[in-house]
């Protein structure tokens, strides 16, 4: 069992933080990629990629079983990335908005070069 003394728990916040700015120093999605598969086993990675893809999804305004049927996870994940995705920390909030302004600059700038 882990440890939960004063000094553990310091610790694992340094930990997270320098996690965090690990995660911040890949400068392209293949770094990333990287880190991911170097950082996770494969279930793991398949965990969190499921996770993404059921917020997407849910974004959408897709079902629960909609999404059961299209990504296989379990409607009690669903619903526990759908109960974080409104009430939790706001990064997945944050990742989907910052994708979508990418997604819709890049369209806009398409748009001005043609």
């Amino acid at each position: 069992m882990k440890q939960h003394d004063p000094e553990h728990i310091a610790a694992n916040r340094a930990a997270r933080s320098s996690l965090a700015e690990a995660f911040l120093s890949m400068q392209t999605a293949e770094e990333m990629r990287a880190l991911l598969k170097d950082l996770t086993t494969p279930a793991e990675l398949e965990a969190l990629v499921d996770r993404w893809r059921v917020v997407k999804f849910l974004d959408e305004g897709r079902p629960y079983r909609e999404i059961h049927d299209l990504t296989g996870v379990s409607v009690t994940t669903i619903g526990r990335v759908a109960r974080f995705l409104e009430q939790g920390n706001g990064g997945y909030q944050l990742a989907l908005e910052r994708i979508k302004a990418r997604a819709d600059d890049t369209h806009t700038s398409d748009i001005e070069t043609n």
